[in-house]
């Protein structure tokens, strides 16, 4: 084989290789945009049941971002807002396939609550004295909040791929 054909040959397998990860890539945005319209859409529905408003009452107590809510209604119609906003955020997202700009408008929500929520990390209490503290998390609130870092990271990557296509339309 001559070193020409081995190029060619690298040239079209890294041409198959390129195609076959922009498929994935695209499989992958819409996975990611389906999760996250997922658990937005479900946890909020969740925050309308006294289970769930009772659940997050010590950690939206414990964060000067959600403390307030408290001082303007109940545990439950905190929690309301806090789902209403949830759905709010995974409809526009929902939206975002068909209009752009209401995908940007969603992907920025979704920063939003899930910076709230990872910021907890740094006001409720997640360690497990047991265990010595700092860096050992508790089961709840600490390893539950600690996904809330890839579902913020997640919903920056939705709006940069929402501001890219914003910019199409």
């Amino acid at each position: 084989m001559t070193t020409t054909a081995k190029l060619s040959d690298t040239r079209y397998s890294a041409t198959r290789i390129n195609a076959l990860g922009e498929k994935i890539s695209t499989v992958g945005l819409y996975a990611l945009k389906a999760s996250t319209i997922t658990v937005l859409g479900w946890i909020g529905a969740m925050k309308f049941t006294a289970y769930e408003a009772g659940a997050i009452e010590g950690l939206v107590a414990s964060s000067p971002l959600t403390s307030w809510l408290y001082k303007v209604t109940s545990v439950q119609g905190a929690s309301n807002f806090i789902g209403t906003t949830e759905i709010a955020v995974a409809a526009l997202i929902v939206l975002g396939f068909k209009f752009p700009k209401a995908a940007l408008l969603g992907a920025l929500g979704a920063i939003g609550t899930f910076f709230v929520t990872a910021s907890l990390l740094f006001t409720a209490p997640v360690t497990e004295a047991s265990l010595g503290g700092f860096p050992a998390l508790s089961v709840v609130p600490g390893q539950f909040l600690l996904k809330d870092l890839v579902l913020l990271a997640a919903a920056i990557f939705l709006a940069g791929q929402a501001l890219q296509e914003t910019a199409k339309s």
